[in-house]
């Protein structure tokens, strides 16, 4: 759900991005979820895959938004779980990380930048080992079949893998074209976001 700060004759829609980018994964390559070794469940098969939009802010004279890289899995009665959370920033660079890797079959490390002049503000987080850990690095490892995701936090120099996604051609050109209208439209809320707050902000002067 949206955090609609502004006045309800401002309120920006809700938008519900699961049923437009869920992706099946039941008949590519098995992958599974929480493979690091301080997980808070077991490992799970991944079903599907689909992105959310978890909030959308105004502030510090900036528009931005939380969105969120969920799974569903039979062996949790297909309750969507987050693996990844992330701000406006992250679609782009990490699409083209995963069809790098795919491509070149080396390991693709993906720096989290963090921008020193601002306020510290998560940009990209993961839930496997808890209820949010920020990420300072993204490791995508090529298999066979697989690409292995797995990340470096801010504080711990160790890796951990958090989980799968294919490698297969059908599923990078399906996470490729989601990937991309999912992040339109994540820019779209954003300059709604951006002239919900200029209207506010004239109503009130």
């Amino acid at each position: 759900m949206l955090n609609q700060a502004n006045s309800p004759t401002h309120a920006l829609s809700d938008r519900h991005l699961e049923a437009a980018t869920t992706l099946s994964l039941k008949r590519e390559p098995a992958c599974f979820a929480f493979l690091c070794s301080r997980a808070v469940a077991p490992p799970q098969p991944v079903d599907s895959i689909f992105l959310d939009l978890a909030s959308v802010d105004h502030f510090n004279g900036r528009a931005s938004l939380w969105a969120t890289l969920d799974i569903r899995s039979g062996a949790s009665n297909d309750q969507a779980v987050s693996v990844l959370g992330f701000d406006e920033t992250f679609l782009r660079p990490f699409s083209r990380a995963l069809i790098e890797a795919a491509a070149s079959r080396t390991p693709y490390r993906m720096t989290i930048m963090h921008n020193p002049d601002q306020a510290p503000r998560h940009r990209v987080v993961e839930y496997v080992t808890g209820p949010g850990t920020s990420l300072s690095e993204i490791i995508i490892t090529p298999q066979d079949s697989v690409l292995v995701i797995a990340a470096r936090t801010c504080d711990d120099h160790d890796e951990e893998s958090l989980f799968q996604l294919p490698r297969t051609d059908s599923f990078l050109r399906s996470f490729v074209k989601m990937t991309c209208q999912a992040d339109q439209a994540l820019r779209d809320t954003l300059a709604e976001s951006d002239k919900l707050a200029r209207a506010r902000m004239r109503d009130t002067a």
